[in-house]
């Protein structure tokens, strides 16, 4: 009898035990999937915030391209305005001569 509840009691322990390693491999397994989770998640953030370090980059090529565009419009018609300033001085003169 004193062996039975022995074994009894031995099994019932060894049942807690394995439910315990078992609750324990399952937070583990939990812990690690999460973490794995948040990897991707960290993963996927840095992705997309190099996609929008590249879009701005290329918007900004852009702008600076447009600003060199219009700066140089620019000065090509003060160029022209010199030229025909220039010309039209030279009219004035040739028409003030006797």
């Amino acid at each position: 009898m004193k062996t039975t509840l022995l074994a009894l009691i031995a099994a019932a322990a060894l049942v807690g035990c394995n439910e315990q390693k078992q609750a324990i491999e399952d937070r583990k397994d939990a812990t690690q999937q999460s973490l794995d989770n948040q990897k991707k998640a960290v993963n996927e953030a840095a992705g997309a915030a190099k996609k929008q370090a590249d879009t701005n980059q290329e918007i900004e090529k852009a702008r600076i391209e447009a600003e060199k565009q219009a700066a140089q419009a620019q000065l090509d018609a003060q160029k022209k305005k010199a030229d025909a300033q220039a010309d039209f001085e030279k009219k004035q003169v040739d028409a003030n001569k006797p």
